[in-house]
């Protein structure tokens, strides 16, 4: 794993870059994966149940839905644009059907820009979250931790839904931070001398 990490991140004149677009991508796809079925399986129970939400729970606001769903497609893109970087591996290591250097800069710079969209969605959701929770709190009365609203209406209370959801969304968004870093890397990469491309100044296009 330590070689890995090596051949992918020091690299050598005498290292493909094929094995950076590789291991980097496969870290990647399996990360997003890991970690987004976490905020997945919550958005399928709210789609689910948050329609007749239970009395007294809190209820979200309808623009945080809609962000949280869009930052879910947002992550499944770059789920299978980490696996698109697997599949340009194969195509860097075979010299019959290798892309040139501009084609794989531009195949990067997708995955930098939508990884970068995902990190701003989810930072606003979490804001959003936060400051809801925090008018939230400044209605109930201020004693200990009061997580139940009982003065100024109906009964509410805070759910551990609602922390639940808020982890899950700093866990994307450190995810999507660490493959926005890798998709950078690998754009930088490809400014560097190696098997597939052994003269910097090689930008024809097929």
């Amino acid at each position: 794993m330590f070689r890995i990490f090596r051949k992918a991140f020091w690299p050598s004149r005498d290292d493909g870059l094929s094995q950076s677009f590789s291991s980097l991508g496969w870290i990647g796809f399996w990360m997003q994966i890991a970690v987004g079925l976490v905020p997945l399986a919550l958005t399928i129970y709210a789609l689910a149940f948050g329609r007749n939400p239970a009395p007294g729970t809190r209820a979200g606001l309808p623009l945080i839905e809609y962000l949280s769903i869009a930052g879910l497609f947002v992550l499944a893109f770059t789920v299978l644009w980490s696996f698109r970087y697997t599949r340009l591996a194969v195509r860097l290591a075979d010299p019959e059907c290798r892309p040139t250097r501009a084609a794989v800069q531009r195949t990067v710079w997708i995955g930098v820009k939508a990884s970068t969209f995902g990190i701003v969605l989810s930072m606003l959701v979490m804001l959003f979250e936060v400051i809801q929770l925090l008018l939230y709190f400044l209605r109930a009365p201020q004693a200990g931790v009061p997580v139940v609203q009982t003065t100024g209406g109906t009964t509410s209370w805070v759910s551990a839904a609602d922390i639940a959801g808020l982890l899950a969304l700093l866990l994307t968004t450190y995810v999507e931070i660490i493959v926005l870093a890798f998709s950078l890397w690998l754009l930088f990469r490809t400014t560097l001398p190696s098997l597939e491309f052994p003269h910097i100044d090689d930008y024809d296009d097929q």
